[in-house]
């Protein structure tokens, strides 16, 4: 059986001799670039490797790009492989941020035709919380050939989004904390507020008081009362820059609610078109 959503730390821990497991700790900070890759050095999951946001899962940045590009798939690929991971391989993805980062992973492994990927519910507060094993040492790692297959039918553009908005057809999530969509707040981005018609559910909402995700049936609960009977398919999801939406992706697909898509670009590629509206408030 392969894991597809989430994994949780007794599991992970019975596991971590299994050369058919690759862990990879995606801690990332996005106020201190190099904070996450520090952290990693000072200690991490035995045997996890190391993904960088913006060096390894995304790509250059354009003047009319979002913050995280998605990443050139050959070049992830071959990055796939030198961390050790093939088609045999049940991935796990981690961070200190309760999934924040490391949901950016797992959704890019998915992209590219990898389905047995799980996040580490509870991530690493929750690993060390619990006493388990931490070390500085590097792993030794196997490279090995990852041969993707490209699934450009999980995400979508500007142009898509903005057709959809005409339409009124489908729902717009955006998973940025609720002062952010409002516009009261923008920390990261030249312009504060939302795409109009986008309704608002922050990633934190996936989560219990512990961090960790509520059970799939609160989870289907919530989506589907914000759907309003909208199929999942027809949901895009948004974030700052298309990192933290895919938090809400996977809590749709650990709910029972797959196929809801990534605007990739996100809130950040929105803005780099003076003639695109901006909504603001509820």
């Amino acid at each position: 059986m392969i894991l597809t959503t989430l994994v949780n730390t007794e599991t992970l821990s019975r596991h971590l001799d299994d050369p058919r497991w690759v862990v990879v700790d995606c801690r990332f900070v996005l106020t201190d670039p190099d904070g996450g890759q520090r952290a990693y050095a000072a200690g991490h999951v035995p045997g996890a490797r190391y993904a960088h946001l913006e060096s390894d899962l995304s790509s250059p940045v354009t003047p009319a790009s979002g913050r995280h590009p998605l990443p050139y798939p050959h070049v992830l690929a071959e990055k796939l492989g030198r961390w050790g991971i093939d088609k045999s391989s049940q991935v796990v993805v981690y961070d200190d941020t309760f999934g924040a980062m490391a949901a950016r992973l797992w959704w890019l492994l998915r992209w590219l035709g990898h389905e047995a990927v799980a996040l580490l519910d509870g991530g690493f507060p929750k690993w060390q919380r619990e006493g388990r094993p931490v070390t500085p040492e590097l792993p030794m790692i196997q490279a090995t050939q990852f041969h993707p297959t490209i699934n450009n039918a999980m995400w979508v553009d500007a142009d898509y989004v903005e057709q959809m908005h005409a339409r009124k057809d489908g729902v717009l999530i955006d998973a940025r904390a609720d002062v952010r969509f409002r516009g009261d707040v923008e920390p990261l981005d030249k312009v504060a507020g939302h795409i109009p018609g986008a309704i608002n559910i922050p990633y934190e909402d996936n989560l219990d008081f512990s961090g960790e995700f509520m059970s799939d049936e609160a989870l289907r609960e919530l989506y589907l009362s914000a759907l309003n009977h909208v199929a999942p398919d027809k949901v895009v999801q948004m974030c700052g820059s298309g990192v933290t939406a895919c938090h809400n992706i996977l809590a749709m697909e650990h709910a029972g609610l797959a196929g809801s898509k990534l605007y990739a670009g996100s809130w950040s590629e929105w803005i780099t078109d003076a003639n695109r509206p901006v909504a603001k408030g509820e």
